[in-house]
């Protein structure tokens, strides 16, 4: 059964292990979130020109809006305080700063009535993180720069959690994919022919949970929690921020959750920096990881995909 959680009192522990049982977990915001959005804010406006960058879209063609989104992503990976945002509010939400291990944060788009759906502003069909090289005890940090409504917000197909799904991870590598594909990402603009781990059997989209909280809330979930990028039908833009983070500790002992149908290669282990110092995970975790990613230990058993 799937539960979700309104700030809940647990400890990182506890929260992890729920978040590997397919639980979801809402938090309301707090200053160190809300500083996050607040820098994606004003990066935002100040790349639109002063323009309310939710409404851009309106009044400008999609390939000068694309070009915009190309070099304002980027930038906000690579902003002077990003990082030190992230760790200050890594510690804020309880999560050990030695053990605890995030990738850079990412800026995202959904528009408004299909005006770019492809490339910078990918909108996500059906997937599972652990399509795409994620191991099974990565996090996932997502919260809302501006308001959210159902009708531009991320679906949770709970019905699927432990269920497999047909699917095309087995034909995908992350280091293939940063080598050939991230780098085009801006090209695709009308339609995107990157291939992408994908469904290969008809998915039951309903019933789905859209949670919705304010800006600089965040909605944590697991890795191998099937998800999708709603239709955006509200009339404007959604912007929004994803990370995420595993524990060294359950890293090294294959804590996380149950493999049931990613059949991809390679890893995302070298993208994570530790809190303390931006350190990356050694060498033979990753490289552990790369060999064998499948290997999960859930609860007492080591399940296999």
């Amino acid at each position: 059964m799937n539960a979700i959680f309104l700030d809940p009192e647990m400890d990182d522990a506890t929260r992890r292990q729920a978040l590997y049982d397919g639980q979801l977990i809402v938090y309301s915001p707090r200053p160190t979130t809300v500083a996050l959005c607040q820098i994606a804010r004003e990066m935002s406006e100040q790349a639109f020109g002063g323009r309310d960058p939710r409404f851009a879209q309106h009044a400008m063609p999609v390939e000068e809006y694309a070009t915009i989104l190309a070099d304002l992503k980027p930038k906000f990976i690579h902003h002077p305080t990003v990082k030190s945002t992230m760790q200050a509010m890594l510690r804020d939400f309880g999560c050990d700063p030695e053990q605890t291990y995030f990738d850079v944060p990412r800026l995202r788009t959904a528009t408004d009535g299909g005006y770019l759906t492809s490339g910078i502003a990918y909108a996500f069909h059906p997937h599972r993180d652990t399509w795409y090289s994620a191991p099974f005890n990565q996090i996932n940090w997502w919260m809302p720069v501006y308001e959210i409504r159902p009708d531009n917000a991320m679906a949770f197909h709970l019905r699927y959690w432990g269920r497999a799904i047909r699917n095309g991870s087995r034909a995908y590598n992350y280091a293939e994919w940063n080598r050939t594909s991230r780098v085009t990402a801006a090209q695709h603009i009308k339609s995107d022919t990157r291939q992408q781990p994908k469904p290969e059997e008809p998915v039951e989209m309903d019933p789905q949970v859209r949670l919705i909280c304010k800006p600089g809330g965040v909605i944590m979930f697991s890795g191998a929690h099937l998800h999708s990028t709603v239709p955006n039908s509200s009339g404007y833009t959604r912007f929004s921020i994803d990370f995420r983070t595993v524990h060294r500790g359950d890293v090294e002992k294959r804590i996380g959750a149950q493999n049931v149908d990613s059949a991809c290669t390679g890893t995302t282990m070298a993208d994570y920096l530790r809190v303390t110092d931006l350190a990356h995970l050694p060498t033979e975790l990753i490289e552990a990881y790369d060999r064998e990613p499948s290997a999960t230990t859930v609860g007492s058993g080591v399940m296999r995909g």
